[in-house]
């Protein structure tokens, strides 16, 4: 059994607890060691250890599965940046009701999928993406670091969704379209038109409201 540890014990975190017992109903592969999170904890979080801060992993000396359970993309992305731990694997945590191709489909390291979600073909999804619950992927899409897309997003075709793009629960993004990098799409959106890097853009048809750094 590969011992795994989960950054995060906020709800999406014992989200990633759930998925990782159905992984091993399926086939026994991870044992869960318990959660890493800033915020303290009572000992234990639905039956797993508290184990502490996250600066604590970097002392952890055994080689250790690690998940980013973690929503929103730039906080992933500093957390990583603080891990400095050489022990450290970082799996593709895939719920085994997941759907995806066969052709051309290329992952990274650090993702998480989960349960209903349907990945179709020729698909690159680079480094520490979530799709949460029932998210679909069309052909030919490009999905890059660190972005985070929350229940029933549908992506279509030929997309091109840069780094630390955050995507609200049942959010839908057209064909031929790209998504400038730390963006944010609103919750129910329907994204018909480019959307440049660092705005939020909302409603139908999704429209940039602010830009931020």
């Amino acid at each position: 059994m590969k011992k795994i540890a989960i950054i995060g014990a906020g709800g999406f975190g014992r989200e990633v607890k759930m998925l990782i017992d159905q992984i091993n109903e399926k086939s026994p592969e991870y044992e869960i060691i318990g959660f890493y999170d800033d915020k303290e904890h009572q000992e234990f979080i639905n039956g797993i250890p508290y184990l502490g801060k996250i600066e604590n992993i970097n002392s952890f000396t055994q080689h250790l599965f690690l998940a980013i359970a973690i929503g929103d993309p730039l906080t992933k992305k500093k957390i990583l940046n603080t891990i400095k731990n050489q022990n450290i694997e970082f799996p593709n945590l895939i719920h085994p009701s997941v759907i995806i191709g066969k052709d051309n489909v290329v992952l990274g390291k650090g993702n998480i999928i989960c349960a209903g979600s349907i990945i179709t073909v020729d698909i690159i999804i680079e480094d520490f993406v979530i799709l949460n619950l029932a998210c679909t992927v069309g052909h030919d899409t490009q999905i890059k670091n660190f972005c985070s897309f929350m229940p029933t997003v549908n992506i279509s075709g030929e997309v091109v969704i840069n780094e630390n793009v955050y995507v609200g629960t049942g959010a839908k993004i057209i064909n031929l379209l790209e998504i400038g990098e730390n963006s944010i799409i609103g919750a129910g959106a329907v994204v018909a038109k480019n959307i440049p890097a660092n705005c939020t853009a909302v409603g139908i048809p999704a429209k940039p409201i602010k830009f931020h750094e």
